[in-house]
């Protein structure tokens, strides 16, 4: 069996979290000088793992076992948001690398454990451009369109970067399955005492920018039943979200209200115009569909009553299944070491999403303290992190050997 080397798993995950730490966290974003360094501090780990190691014009870093045909490919990223976490992404970088270096060290598998460290998965420019760009979904056009949010463009910030390779693709032929490990960013294992979470599914995500609008006229001057204001339709339409949502959903189902404004946005100025974000997520299509409907059938009846409130549809991504016999394995690697588990869908993206297209996908999840991320609390005990990693490893085994 794979055996992992905790202090070094430990060890190597602090190193990491050197390159752009902030307080108790990270400040690594995409394609920031501290991004590349991290990543040539990874293809560094990698090669004296006994990797053929390399970094796409991307920056993803990609790391093959020698001299096999097949492989289990394990990793995530290790890009932050702005004063983020120190283990989001990150851990299961370490994880895949710690894998496949103990797997070196063993020598006794009939195929190879191959890690990798893609680029952008927290959409700095571009979504999980690395993920992405692995499947061949990312073309000319797109990258040319990408931004980051103070106007700076993607091709800029890779030239700028210095990179040149070759864009790493995904090859089927020798992956026979991508095991990704996160923290769970939620509370749930934390309360449930388990060690790990098998995902069953990434929730699908829709959302819709709702608009309204009114008149602007004197707050003061104008009685309110002889107001056009904006806002107040928008305020009914959240109360309808709060009330209704949740026999919609499911216990699963997740929604959120992310933004509400007013323009101009004066005390005494009745709103012209108002807006709102709207987010609902859930691993059954027919659900989002369900409340999207409801959501489409709640604005026509405000109008009835006199709204001129409009819908867009901004973002719609449909739920990704994680492979059946993956969760098995990984269930069957717990019970082994005897840590207690659970199954999850995960409501938050990541490059497992994108990786499931191709081949059999599979993640776990390992607790997070208060269910913090994207934060500089975030954070996860060490028998938590060593715990995940040995599921990680005796999962990865198994696979190997059923070839």
């Amino acid at each position: 069996m794979i055996e992992i080397k905790p202090d070094r798993l430990l060890s190597d995950l602090r190193a990491l979290a050197k390159f752009g730490q902030y307080k108790t966290g990270v400040d690594r974003i995409a394609f920031s000088a501290l991004d590349i360094e991290a990543r040539k501090w990874i293809a560094q780990r990698y090669k004296e793992a006994g990797l053929d190691t390399s970094m796409d014009r991307y920056g993803t870093v990609y790391g093959a076992a020698p001299g096999v045909s097949k492989a289990v490919l394990i990793g995530s990223h290790s890009d932050t948001v702005p004063r983020g976490g120190w283990l989001d992404g990150a851990l299961g970088v370490i994880y895949g690398l710690e894998v496949a270096r103990a797997a070196q060290e063993q020598g006794d598998l009939p195929i190879g454990i191959d890690a990798i460290n893609f680029q952008d998965e927290e959409g700095t420019y571009l979504p999980c451009l690395g993920s992405r760009a692995m499947i061949g979904t990312i073309d000319d056009a797109a990258l040319a369109a990408a931004k980051a949010t103070d106007g700076s463009k993607l091709i800029d910030a890779i030239a700028g970067a210095g990179l040149t390779g070759e864009p790493r693709r995904l090859d089927p032929a020798r992956h026979i399955a991508f095991l990704e490990s996160h923290i769970e960013q939620g509370p749930r294992l934390e309360h449930s005492g388990n060690k790990v979470a098998i995902i069953t599914s990434i929730a699908g995500i829709r959302r819709m920018q709702v608009l309204s609008e009114g008149r602007a006229d004197h707050a003061g001057t104008t009685p309110v039943d002889m107001r056009s204001d904006a806002l107040t339709p928008l305020l009914r339409f959240g109360l309808f979200v709060a009330d209704r949502f949740p026999a919609l959903g499911n216990t699963e189902t997740m929604w959120n209200i992310g933004r509400i404004e007013a323009t101009p946005g004066a005390a005494n100025v009745v709103p012209s115009g108002a807006r709102l974000t709207l987010e609902f997520r859930d691993s059954d299509d027919a659900v989002l569909d369900r409340i999207e409907a409801a959501v489409i059938d709640a604005i026509a009846a405000l109008n009835k009553a006199g709204a001129h409130i409009t819908s867009e549809l901004t973002a719609k991504i449909s739920p990704t299944p994680m492979d059946n016999g993956i969760a098995d394995t990984f269930e069957q690697a717990a019970r082994a070491v005897g840590y207690g588990y659970e199954r999850m869908v995960s409501g938050a993206g990541h490059d497992a999403m994108f990786l499931a297209r191709k081949i059999p996908t599979g993640m776990i999840f390992v607790p997070s303290i208060g269910g913090r991320s994207h934060d500089i609390a975030e954070n996860t005990k060490d028998e938590d992190i060593v715990a995940g990693c040995v599921v990680m490893a005796r999962a990865a085994d198994i696979l190997a050997r059923k070839v």
